[in-house]
């Protein structure tokens, strides 16, 4: 286990220094580094939602909103008299999101398959709407002029927590729950597990890292309004998932960096970008139902021997 995080540390290490020097020498301009802060950032989305759609079974459309929790909640205490500091503000955002998930949690997760889906999708849209209509929140013109907090380090260390934590969270006896309860949660239940508390759990930490993410969008692009943050926001997340495999970290993290490439070669042509996520869908659907990775994970002991772990 020590030769195992030890690598997988000088892995991480070693990409951060590999990438901050093609920075500093100007390989990766400014373009190249805006596409990489929204792969990073469709990576939280993809892998907080993956939490609750593939390892718990539940089927969540209302990740939007808890992002624009975690936006709105940067943006109004980074443009006060006194500005909260910004690290502080995704803390808080991140909470907001995650209590609002025990909120609508509590009540709709009693429910399954497309009536989750109809709940969870209307809460989503219930915040934007009240968004929308507080003026102090700027209406639907949004607010503008927030603050920039956060840069290329702040963005990598926020991306590698995400999944360490959710990944740890999977690994762990909560997550062996919630896989039970999304093989077959009749028979979880019948084995003592409390499965209303476990779904709700899995709820509120995908909401927390929705809002965490939220919170970083906030935070570096200085401008946000509702829309931003409607139906097919949660639809974007969820193709990601669904492209990688419900219940892989790994299917997440490749998916939402294929996809975000994607979307940037094509954003002057948004109406084939449309068609060509429900290109990828049908194809999927047709050919791999299970995504890319299905419940696959790739592992570091796999491509590079640790110690007694060549068959791992």
């Amino acid at each position: 286990m020590k030769k195992r995080f030890l690598v997988y540390s000088a892995f991480i290490i070693v990409l951060y220094l590999i990438i901050t020097l093609l920075m500093k020498i100007g390989i990766i301009d400014d373009y190249i580094k805006l596409n990489l802060f929204l792969i990073m950032l469709n990576i939280i989305l993809a892998v907080s939602l993956n939490l609750i759609n593939g390892i718990t079974g539940q089927f969540s459309l209302g990740h939007a909103g808890f992002m624009a929790i975690g936006a709105y909640t940067t943006a109004v205490l980074a443009t006060l008299e006194k500005p909260v500091p910004f690290y502080l503000t995704v803390l808080i955002g991140g909470i907001l999101a995650m209590i609002c998930g025990l909120i609508i949690g509590l009540p709709v997760l009693r429910l399954r398959g497309d009536y989750l889906a109809i709940a969870t999708l209307g809460f989503g849209e219930i915040i934007r709407v009240i968004i929308q209509n507080i003026d102090y929140l700027g209406g639907a013109s949004g607010i503008s002029d927030i603050p920039q907090g956060i840069d290329w380090t702040g963005y990598f260390v926020f991306t590698v927590l995400s999944v360490v934590v959710i990944l740890n969270i999977i690994n762990s006896s909560f997550g062996r729950a919630m896989i039970a309860i999304r093989e077959d949660e009749i028979a979880a239940e019948a084995m003592g597990i409390n499965t209303t508390l476990y779904k709700v759990l899995a709820f509120m930490i995908g909401a927390f890292f929705a809002g965490v993410a939220g919170s970083i969008y906030s935070g570096s692009f200085g401008f946000i309004q509702p829309d931003m943050f409607n139906f097919f926001k949660s639809i974007d997340i969820l193709v990601i998932v669904v492209l990688g495999g419900l219940g892989s970290i790994s299917g997440s993290i490749i998916s939402a960096i294929v996809l975000t490439i994607i979307s940037a070669l094509l954003q002057d042509y948004p109406a084939v970008r449309m068609v060509l996520y429900s290109l990828i869908l049908i194809i999927i659907m047709l050919f791999r139902p299970q995504g890319l990775m299905g419940t696959k994970e790739i592992r570091l002991s796999k491509l590079i021997p640790i110690g007694g772990e060549k068959n791992a």
